[in-house]
């Protein structure tokens, strides 16, 4: 019993202290960009926390009365089969919210059916171990469907942590998260046929690799951030602003609101920038339609095109990315190909024919 309390305490305390950690950091980052995964994360490891309690209160009880009644011993199995199942299915619940999804699995995932995908299977597990609980008597194999719940939670956890971490360029964490699978995986089957003190030291080492996953996975997650601060189209705005200085002249600004890291760029353009980006927005708020870009084969000086050449979005872009970034702190993969997507779209027949992705909402001319 001294190593149920030993085991109780050390959860109770490491498992509180990374809840609160991967909270501390969805509060600094997370919240700003309406992003609850890391809430669902944090809070399954806070149902091992509760565990912990459990283990704690009832080896208490155990010392008092010099081991466990048969009913304390189905009391203590309960509880730890239920904040299991509660750890599985909150973070079933967090993997809509994670950016890069295996393409065969993001159409079910990102379905609003996978509350029922992942809920239903919950509570056809979570029934017969109360059940358990207030019969007092032994189920059998489905008494452990918390473990088949853990199987089904684990098989999608590596798939999506695979994919987060390959798709980051994080090849050893990729193969870390598999390895950790592959632990987990382990110790669930030996919960049915191993001892308590040989799965106590499973469940040690399982849970702590998946907090450190979990962190793995919230660095990746600020890292990424952290170089490119362009968000979805959705989230820009763009506000033109043309003043005079003291001599009298003009300065053409645009202020682009919405960025990743909750900051307003007030950028200085050329008038010849600001006259371009300028009538984007405005054929996008007056009518949505194309500028077209004349083609070079084109000698006739009669018909008259919106933009004369593809090198003129290209310095648009370099200036917007000066403005954004500074003179130079940016490079073409990371940020001059994304900010380009993310604010022109192309036809479709690729006709010479451009326009702004931003919605017609947030621009102000």
């Amino acid at each position: 019993m001294d190593l149920l309390t030993f085991f109780g305490w050390w959860q109770f305390s490491v498992c509180s202290f990374a809840f609160v950690a991967l909270m501390g950091i969805w509060w600094h980052i997370g919240r700003k960009q309406n992003d609850f995964g890391q809430v669902w994360l944090a809070i399954s490891v806070l149902c091992w926390s509760f565990s912990g309690l459990a283990e704690v209160y009832f080896s208490g009880e155990s010392q008092m009365n010099n081991g466990l009644t048969d009913d304390q011993s189905f009391l203590l199995s309960g509880f730890r089969s239920i904040f299991s199942l509660f750890n599985s299915l909150f973070i079933l619940l967090a993997l809509p919210w994670f950016k890069y999804l295996p393409k065969r699995f993001e159409t079910l995932i990102k379905s609003p059916y996978w509350k029922f995908v992942v809920g239903l299977p919950f509570l056809f597990s979570l029934l017969p171990t109360v059940s358990k609980m207030v019969s007092g008597k032994g189920l059998g194999l489905i008494a452990e469907l918390d473990v088949y719940y853990a199987i089904l939670t684990l098989v999608f956890l590596g798939i999506v942590l695979w994919e987060s971490f390959i798709k980051r360029k994080l090849t050893i964490l990729a193969w870390l998260s598999v390895v950790f699978i592959i632990i987990t995986f382990v110790a669930q089957i030996y919960k049915m046929i191993g001892s308590d003190m040989d799965m106590t030291l499973f469940s040690a080492i399982f849970k702590t690799s998946l907090i450190m996953i979990f962190f793995a996975l919230a660095l990746s997650w600020v890292k990424e951030i952290s170089e490119n601060i362009i968000p979805n189209v959705e989230d820009l705005k763009l506000a033109f602003k043309k003043e005079k200085n003291q001599n009298g002249k003009f300065i053409h600004q645009v202020e682009i609101d919405g960025l990743i890291d909750q900051t307003k760029k007030l950028i200085k353009l050329t008038p010849g920038n600001y006259e371009l980006l300028f009538s984007f927005a405005k054929r996008k708020k007056e009518a949505n339609e194309w500028l077209e870009i004349k083609p070079k084969s084109d000698i006739r000086n009669g018909k008259r095109y919106d933009i004369n050449d593809h090198i003129q979005i290209k310095r648009l872009n370099t200036a917007l990315l000066d403005g954004i970034f500074g003179n130079g702190n940016w490079n073409k993969e990371k940020h001059a190909i994304p900010l380009r997507n993310t604010l022109f779209e192309m036809s479709e027949k690729r006709e010479r024919k451009i326009k702004l992705r931003i919605p017609s909402n947030n621009i102000y001319l």
